[in-house]
């Protein structure tokens, strides 16, 4: 057994011996990780690129949520 396999199983193992709700919890953890492997929803190169930019900014410019909503009504008549 390879290192990440061998530390995987462990860690599984681990969660087998967590209280049922934990363990709950766990299950739809991964499930979701697998669901996001299906999706063929994927961001552009120029898309992660704005991400990361937004991520590092320091001072990001945020909005209440009645500015957002301004926003949309102005920009999509929503």
């Amino acid at each position: 057994m390879t290192g990440m396999a061998k530390d995987t199983k462990t860690v599984l193992d681990r969660v087998l011996t967590w209280p049922a709700e934990r363990q709950e919890d766990a299950v739809r953890v991964l499930t979701e990780m697998e669901e996001q492997d299906k999706s063929t929803l994927q961001l552009s190169d120029e898309q992660v690129a704005e991400v990361k930019r937004r991520l590092a900014e320091k001072n990001p410019k945020t909005h209440t949520l009645a500015e957002f909503n301004e926003h949309l009504r102005r920009r999509w008549g929503v």
